[in-house]
């Protein structure tokens, strides 16, 4: 079982700059001690390249390095942040999601959940359906085939959801075309 989701840098990158078509400098927050946030990190290079966006990374393993990047945004003219999808900062999107607020900063994050606290849009893996996957794949090995021989499986279902409410406080109207492809628009 895969949940891909640090290949979709691109994808959320691509998002931003949709959702604000003159974004200029996109920052994204990664955490160093992720193994994953090393193939985010490989990807933002060539995306940024082909859609005109000037990438910082901002790197935060801690509580502390959370406030700080978020501090140091106005200073670096960062217009737009994309979140990566890490453990860890999946532990501190309350966290986050406050400080996106708190600094007025538009934020595309990984998971559903983060729109559920406040946050703006978020594209990643279906986690329902990679659990629903997952869940056949006990069944089966439940049955007697070996684990070792079933196929490692990815998620084919991608989930986006935006918060209407987010967006009209940021002074953002999403595009009729994003909106269209949301799976969900929180009001």
């Amino acid at each position: 079982m895969a949940i891909i989701n640090a290949s979709l840098a691109t994808k959320r990158l691509e998002l931003t700059k949709e959702l604000m078509l003159s974004v200029g400098v996109v920052g994204y927050l990664l955490n160093p001690a992720d193994r994953m946030s090393e193939i985010e990190r490989k990807s933002l290079v060539p995306a940024s390249t082909t859609l005109g966006i000037d990438v910082r990374i901002l790197d935060a393993k801690s509580e502390s390095e959370l406030d700080s990047v978020f501090a140091g945004m106005t200073e670096q003219k960062i217009s737009a942040l994309v979140v990566s999808g890490g453990p860890f900062l999946h532990s501190q999107r309350e966290r986050i999601v406050g400080l996106a607020a708190k600094y007025s900063i538009p934020t595309i994050y990984a998971w559903r959940e983060y729109v559920l606290a406040g946050g703006l849009i978020s594209y990643g893996t279906d986690l329902a359906e990679s659990y629903h996957q997952a869940a056949v794949y006990a069944g089966r090995i439940l049955r007697g085939e070996k684990p070792a021989n079933l196929p490692v499986v990815q998620p084919t279902k991608f989930y986006m959801a935006i918060n209407a409410k987010t967006a009209k406080m940021l002074g953002i109207a999403p595009p009729p075309r994003l909106l269209g492809l949301a799976d969900e628009v929180l009001e």
